[in-house]
């Protein structure tokens, strides 16, 4: 059974057609860049903006809708960008404004949408506010933009609450005052170089307001909102009364996380969004007139760590957000009982809401769904062993070809088009997740999935850049570079194109909010969408399904229809149209 046998690419009017949606978001396949590590254009070691302009057409190829940029604000990197000193200026090693303006219209003229990364919880502690915070001292106003507290003990040399950081230790840090004695801490739920903001202070959300319209003038299509549970604390900061609190995430609703009032901020937010939305300045398409013409919505799109999808459809609601990621599918095991527990409660929460479901495998905080499905079930979402790779990339196309029938929004992570496994092998000597160095907390590992991403056989750094990369690629990645699969049928680079083009091109894949599930045997999901039926075999071996029709792609080749029957091989999916 050939992959490439059907599911040819998308007319240029289909193409257009996305593009100029107002509702675009509801059915589209974002691709994420970790501008680090996707191309570098000056032989720096480093990824950049140039770099991701001049591989747009990769992806525009590739098949996406939308591109999510993570941070390439002035930072001082403590945390890979995630520490902003300046929310209207471009880190110099990743280029300037400039190059910011010419990759956004760049992307516009080939149809793609841009999404940058916003950063409302915490600043760096190179923010200007947060240097003017330490100078002027105790009861200074700059210090209520942040929280600044005394501490407890005789002496205040205790931590104002039991709060501990996500990246471990105390979520506090004593600062020296002006006259060089020990005076307040200050909160940081991640690095200590990362103060939280306290947005209970009017000037933060003003502040915001006016970077949101700054990045909307440039023409930006949208916001990826990290940590978008985060921004709102309970009041008076109340002790949680545990320990090891980064276990607890997920399960509860925390004094720091997840707290009702984040949604009055988002609310306040959307009025802005929808003023920009169809005032131009997005993806053209091939028959357009011209930039200035209606083109379609704005969108937020939350990253919310939540217990439930329940609570995570509160952040999706018609006056709020557009979509939030789904952590719950992200952290689902390779098991048709509970990938289906999950896909009903996703789909059954988002429903009342009228928002879109979204899929997504892989991230720049988590293993790579390669890795992570090459390994036994339940080692979490950091994992520190390769596993057996050859199942974990079985595996991850099957996954993958379920996760894109699925209805509603996917997300692509740089480099799972290629099958790429986590690097779990860098020396310590080469890590800079702030994470790995502080002990207790994640375990650190972010690293392994940044590794620049390789696009030639040869050259220093697999073509990511002329002077090397700021991690070291492992050798085996000439064999999983974009040239070397470029046209190989089977290759993972193909079956992600041409399942794009299929997922554009077929009616009844793309927007939606429910399936119709298919008895199945133990271990398989089935479900049909309209005229196009979806059969995933998450078990370790082969079984027997119904033919639904004609064949438009399977994640195995070896896949044999017989008669009114196809024999499945373990760790595959296959999607039919019965037109």
């Amino acid at each position: 059974m050939s992959q490439q046998q059907s599911a040819a690419p998308a007319p240029q009017s289909a193409v257009a057609t996305v593009a100029q949606r107002r509702d675009w978001w509801r059915d589209a396949v974002i691709y994420q860049v970790y501008p680090r590590s996707f191309a570098d254009s000056n032989g720096d070691g480093m990824g950049d903006l140039e770099g991701v302009r001049s591989r747009l057409p990769y992806l525009r190829d590739l098949g996406v809708d939308a591109v999510w940029l993570s941070p390439f604000y002035a930072s001082p990197q403590a945390d890979a960008g995630y520490d902003v000193a300046d929310y209207r200026a471009v880190d110099p090693m990743f280029g300037t404004l400039l190059d910011a303006d010419a990759l956004i219209r760049d992307a516009h003229t080939l149809g793609l949408r841009i999404i940058v990364d916003l950063v409302p919880n915490h600043s760096s502690d190179q923010h200007e506010w947060f240097k003017r915070a330490l100078a002027e001292g105790t009861g200074s106003a700059s210090r209520d933009r942040y929280h600044f507290r005394p501490g407890k003990g005789k002496n205040g040399e205790l931590p104002p609450n039991d709060w501990e950081s996500i990246f471990g230790g105390p979520a506090w840090t004593r600062v020296t005052e002006p006259d060089g004695t020990p005076g307040e801490w200050y909160l940081h739920l991640f690095a200590p170089e990362q103060p939280d903001f306290n947005w209970e202070h009017p000037a933060v959300g003003d502040e915001f307001r006016s970077i949101l319209r700054f990045w909307l003038d440039m023409g930006v299509d949208g916001f990826r909102i990290d940590v978008a549970h985060g921004l709102v604390k309970a009041a008076g900061l109340p002790d949680l009364g545990s320990r090891d609190q980064v276990k607890l995430l997920g399960n509860d609703v925390m004094p720091f996380f997840d707290q009702d009032g984040v949604h009055t901020i988002y609310r306040q937010w959307r009025h802005i969004l929808d003023e920009y939305s169809g005032k131009g300045k997005g993806p053209e398409g091939p028959s357009s007139e011209g930039r200035g013409r209606e083109t379609g919505g704005r969108i937020f799109v939350a990253e919310a760590w939540t217990p439930t999808v329940e609570r995570t459809a509160h952040y999706v609601r018609a006056d709020e957000l557009h979509q939030a990621f789904n952590f719950q599918y992200l952290s689902t095991a390779w098991d048709a009982e509970e990938l289906r527990v999950v896909i009903d409660r996703t789909l059954d929460a988002m429903r009342p809401v009228g928002a879109p479901a979204t899929w997504v495998l892989s991230n720049h905080d988590v293993t790579r769904h390669a890795t992570r499905f090459a390994n036994p079930p339940g080692l979490g979402t950091q994992i520190r062993t390769a596993g057996d790779r050859d199942l974990g990339l079985r595996r991850a196309r099957a996954a993958t070809l379920l996760m894109l029938a699925l209805p509603g929004s996917a997300y692509v992570y740089q480099g799972e088009e290629l099958g790429l496994p986590d690097v779990t092998d860098l020396p310590d000597e080469v890590r800079q997740d702030p994470a790995y160095f502080r002990g207790a907390g994640q375990d650190g590992f972010r690293d392994g999935c940044r590794v620049p991403i390789p696009w030639t056989r040869e050259g220093s750094s697999y073509g990511f850049g002329a002077g090397g990369s700021w991690l070291p690629q492992p050798d085996s990645w000439a064999g999983l570079s974009i040239e070397a699969q470029t046209g190989v049928p089977g290759s993972t680079l193909e079956l992600y194109r041409t399942a794009l083009a299929a997922r554009r091109a077929h009616p009844d894949l793309g927007a939606g909010d429910g399936v119709e599930w298919l008895k199945a045997p133990e271990g398989v999901l089935a479900f049909r969408r309209g005229e196009f039926v979806c059969v995933a075999n998450t078990g370790g071996e082969s079984v027997i399904v119904p033919s639904y029709g004609r064949v438009l792609l399977a994640s195995d080749e070896t896949a044999e229809t017989t008669g009114g029957e196809t024999k499945l091989p373990a760790d595959t999916t296959v999607w039919w149209t019965t037109a």
